[in-house]
């Protein structure tokens, strides 16, 4: 069994966040990235700093400020991240996992998600199987076998949920 640690004292991993610039890709312009999605910016950000939003006529950045841009935000999210689990225990491998979910899903979807209400139960098991849920983007199932709108979508939350159920071992 892996050891949890106190969430407030846990950090977003070297390797989680390689892997969430992995998985986000790099765009140097604004881009909607998936129909009906809101416009995102270098490694996926969709605001800057001080909470402007990314708009379709902002000019491109290069790869080191999407990094440091990514960097900044993710620094933000996490304060919140933590807030919202008081007393929880996670192991960092769950703590990249779902800190990768909320940059995807967003904080405000994080804060109403069942994989919050689990943890904070002490459900983790069921916290993972709670990822599944989570396959849709402007109300599209990407989870619909051929789907061509969304598929990423679905293909990251299986990631995480196999992730997630590794940490369980």
């Amino acid at each position: 069994m892996k050891a949890r640690i106190a969430v407030s004292a846990l950090v977003l991993s070297a390797a989680g966040f390689v892997a969430w610039i992995t998985s986000e890709g790099f765009t140097p312009a604004p881009v909607i990235p998936t129909k009906g999605d809101v416009p995102t910016i270098g490694h996926g950000s969709t605001r800057y700093e001080d909470g402007t939003p990314v708009k379709m006529t902002d000019p491109p950045i290069t790869r080191k400020r999407a990094e440091e841009l990514a960097r900044n935000l993710n620094s933000q999210e996490e304060v919140r991240f933590r807030k919202s689990l008081p007393g929880v225990f996670l192991t960092q491998g769950e703590f990249d996992v779902y800190m990768d979910f909320t940059g995807n899903f967003g904080i405000g979807n994080w804060r109403g998600s069942s994989m919050r209400r689990n943890l904070l139960a002490g459900k983790y098991e069921a916290a993972c199987d709670s990822l599944l849920l989570y396959k849709r983007a402007a109300g599209y199932d990407c989870s619909t076998p051929g789907n061509r709108r969304c598929p990423g979508v679905w293909t990251r939350q299986l990631e995480r949920h196999q992730k997630c159920k590794a940490e369980q071992g």
